[in-house]
């Protein structure tokens, strides 16, 4: 039903005057003043006092529109009665609406100078029910408390509430003194249902109550917080005073050691006028505050940088020739390059160019390398570990704003370093990762391009620091984890494994004498002859670096130290090769990595890995079956393509030479790649697995001493591949004789070590033929003959090694 008089609802049948509303939305049984300020909805009101005095008011769905059309209004508003109007001097009236009723707008009618429209009633449905009448008190409760928490609403709000006793008016009256959007008061004013509106204006209350309290419980915190302050603000103040009267003048004399940390520090210019400005900032704040902690640790750092300190390069390339031969013994090709890097900037006179970084197997002398460089230049010498580095704030700095806030690691190196030009060792960068807090490799990108490391900004700083003197230098194990724009920001040079000479001459040169000093014992109390080192080399390590012989070496002299402390034996102590393993244990390896038997199915291939170069046994079994290819050793899915591709091109081979029986139906083919708990992947291997398939179809020995390494293609075709480098050393070291290579390798062969070359023959191979030529016992047409004869693959005569 709808509380409307009859004299309000003869004027429905006419068009009324119409004003639409900015920011305000007028309910019924309410009292509104308004200010009416465009000249449509002025007219619109003179028109409706000309009459009777009855007005529609509509809200605007977009407040900022100055030239509302029909689309731009709701279709629900509310028809009021004006009351008391003036006009002010600007042309504006001034006028105040008393809600009569909700209506709905039929349409919008153009009039001569406003806007009229049609409306009819909105039924309102004002049931009174204990369900209204609880929700109703619920609402007036809520309400009270609203106003006493909100101090922009008048008390006497809630004093003529208290007295309504119609509950549709005490909705209405309530929903005009919401502070909410106009969205959510418009629709209270569309809710006919008056128990609707009750509920609709409950949960509105009970979340800006929430909203309330939380904000009271905040003011109430700051309020406490500043009462705190200015309480130690004072008695601060007065501390002073005290001082200052005992001549105890703690703070002037702190300032000053400041002022002249600042003149000293000879800051560039934008750097001198920050610092200035936050000592400025210091001298006002109570020295208790954490504000004066935060701003005093800035200061300390600015000028603890070494804005013009540097140390005097030492570029006489003679003498860093011989300190690196000092220090490392071999890597020819790397101290030539080094050597190159340095005679370069003794010419030009600065470091724009390539950085270097030493890519190689763990315990090959990396990060050692660069500490040389670093003593043979006179430079200080700066290691940071990027390993697991995640967070771009770790090279970049936090800002100033966050708690606990600090410069990156590359500033703080550099502070630590006291010169800004000191070689800066960054390790492991390819051991990078990144998270939801950033690429700490993109950060990288400014601090290793010389065109723009001259300005590096520091987020803590927010000052550029020139780091552009600075010699940087990485490392890595690997490249292909680096991201390609970092790469290209840096020269590679690669160290390869050491040889079996070079890792003596090492142990003897380096890792003895130092294990010896370590634990205290003198050179003439033990000794370990060249053919003893050689087999600890050999049977206890077999690492491309010389990290695990280090360990070996410190295993012994621990044992010997024992043997010292406890005086069981004096004078000195041989280690031989017969008293060996009382100080080591058991041999962990063998001579040689390779069996020593014929056998057949069985070829050994080469694979690169992190800590440089491995041997892999391909083995091959036949049985019977329905023609599967069985893949075990945990093959990576560019193997497991590779072991597919060998099989087709056994298959083809096999019918190419009218190997009788269809025998691939009645076969299952095994290829294993022991170690299988290691994950295995990479294209090389192919080569390796077509070789052990045809030894296993054609019953042909593999060569034991023979390895090889290459990509096979369907046509058998022989790809090249990468890490001949350290597949050779691997190779050398496991015993082999013969070394296949891919044609396409051919070119490396003259940068392969002269132990390599002189050692092992290395033959190039084209094709698969060529391949099996070298590797095979037999030709294959004997092989053909031999199935044959014997009638297939499992027959009992058929022999399953050959010696």
């Amino acid at each position: 039903m709808n509380n409307m008089d009859d004299s309000i609802r003869d004027t429905l049948d006419t068009i009324l005057p119409m004003v639409p509303l900015r920011d305000v939305v007028v309910f019924p049984s309410t009292t509104t003043a308004i200010l009416v300020g465009r000249q449509p909805s002025i007219n619109a009101v003179e028109r409706a006092i000309e009459t009777d005095k009855i007005l529609l008011v509509v809200t605007q769905r977009d407040p900022s529109d100055n030239e509302p059309g029909p689309g731009d209004l709701y279709l629900v508003g509310t028809i009021v009665r004006i009351g008391i109007f003036l006009r002010l001097p600007d042309g504006t009236l001034k006028i105040m609406l008393e809600g009569i009723s909700r209506v709905r707008i039929d349409e919008y009618i153009e009039m001569d100078n406003y806007l009229g429209a049609r409306v009819e009633p909105l039924d309102t449905i004002e049931v009174m029910t204990r369900e209204v009448e609880a929700v109703s008190r619920k609402v007036e409760a809520q309400f009270e408390e609203y106003v006493k928490l909100n101090q922009r609403i008048p008390n006497e709000a809630m004093l003529s509430l208290q007295a309504l006793e119609d509950r549709s008016t005490l909705a209405d009256t309530v929903a005009a003194h919401l502070q909410v959007r106009n969205e959510i008061k418009q629709e209270l004013l569309e809710a006919a249902d008056l128990e609707e509106r009750l509920l609709m204006m409950s949960s509105i209350l009970l979340e800006e109550l929430e909203m309330l309290r939380l904000e009271k419980n905040i003011d109430d915190k700051v309020t406490s917080q500043v009462t705190k302050n200015q309480k130690e603000l004072f008695l601060h103040e007065k501390m002073r005073a005290i001082r200052s009267e005992l001549g105890q003048g703690d703070e002037a004399d702190m300032f000053e050691d400041l002022e002249k940390k600042i003149k000293r520090a000879r800051m560039s210019k934008e750097a001198q006028k920050i610092v200035w400005k936050e000592l400025d900032r210091l001298r006002m704040m109570s020295m208790m505050s954490p504000e004066a902690t935060v701003v005093r640790n800035y200061i300390d750092t600015l000028v603890a940088l070494p804005w013009k300190r540097r140390t005097k390069d030492n570029l006489d390339i003679n003498d860093v020739k011989k300190k690196l031969d000092a220090d490392h013994y071999g890597l020819e090709k790397v101290k030539e390059r080094i050597l190159e890097f340095l005679s370069v900037v003794k010419l030009a006179g600065n470091l724009k160019g390539p950085i270097l970084c030493f890519v190689g197997p763990p315990g090959v002398g990396k990060t050692s390398l660069g500490r040389s460089i670093a003593d043979a230049t006179g430079r200080k010498f700066v290691r940071i570990s990027l390993g697991g580095t995640r967070d771009e704030a770790e090279i970049r700095g936090h800002r100033r704003t966050y708690i606990g806030s600090m410069p990156g690691r590359i500033i703080q190196g550099i502070k630590k370093a006291g010169s800004r030009n000191p070689v800066f060792l960054l390790d492991e960068i390819d051991k990078l990762s990144s998270d939801f807090r950033g690429d700490p490799s993109s950060a990288l990108l400014e601090v290793l391009d010389p065109e723009q490391n001259k300005h590096f900004s520091d987020n803590y700083l927010e000052v550029d620091f020139d780091v552009s003197e600075v010699m940087f230098i990485t490392t890595a194990n690997v490249i292909y984890s680096i991201p390609p724009a970092l790469h290209d920001r840096m020269e590679i040079i690669r160290l390869p494994g050491y040889l079996l000479h070079e890792k003596i001459k090492i142990a003897q040169k380096f890792l003895l004498p130092k294990q010896l000093g370590q634990h205290g014992i003198r050179t003439d109390q033990l000794t370990i002859s060249e053919a003893t080192m050689r087999d600890i080399v050999r049977r206890y390590t077999r690492e491309s670096g010389v990290r695990n012989l280090e360990r070996e070496l410190a295993s012994i002299c621990r044992k010997v130290a024992k043997k010292l402390a406890s005086e069981e034996k004096s004078g000195k102590i041989r280690i031989t090769k017969k008293n060996i393993e009382s100080y080591l244990g058991i041999p962990k390896f063998t001579e040689s990595e390779i069996d020593s038997k014929l056998a057949v199915g069985v070829a050994t291939g080469l694979a690169w890995t992190e800590a440089g170069g491995e041997i892999l046994n391909i083995e091959v079994t036949l049985m019977p079956g329905k023609g599967e290819l069985i893949l075990t050793g945990q093959l990576g899915d560019v193997m497991q393509e590779s072991a597919k591709i060998a099989m087709s091109f056994a298959r083809n081979k096999a019918r190419m030479l009218k190997l009788e029986n269809d025998i691939f139906s009645t076969i299952d083919v095994h290829v294993h790649v022991p170690e299988g708990a290691i994950p295995k992947d990479g294209p090389s291997a192919g080569i390796a697995i077509g070789t052990a398939l045809i030894s296993a179809f054609f019953d042909i020995p593999v060569q034991r001493d023979v390895a090889m390494t290459g990509e096979l293609t369907l046509r058998g075709k022989v790809l090249p591949i990468g890490g001949i480098n350290e597949k050779s050393v691997a190779a050398l070291r496991a015993g082999v004789k013969t070394l296949l290579l891919p044609k396409g390798n051919e070119k490396h062969i003259k940068e392969l070590p002269d132990e390599v070359k002189k050692k092992m023959k290395i033959v190039v191979v084209d094709t698969i033929d060529e391949v099996l030529r070298n590797a095979l016992l037999k030709q294959l047409e004997w092989g053909v003959r031999h199935r044959n004869k014997i009638g297939g693959f499992f027959s009992d005569s058929q022999p399953k090694q050959a010696n």
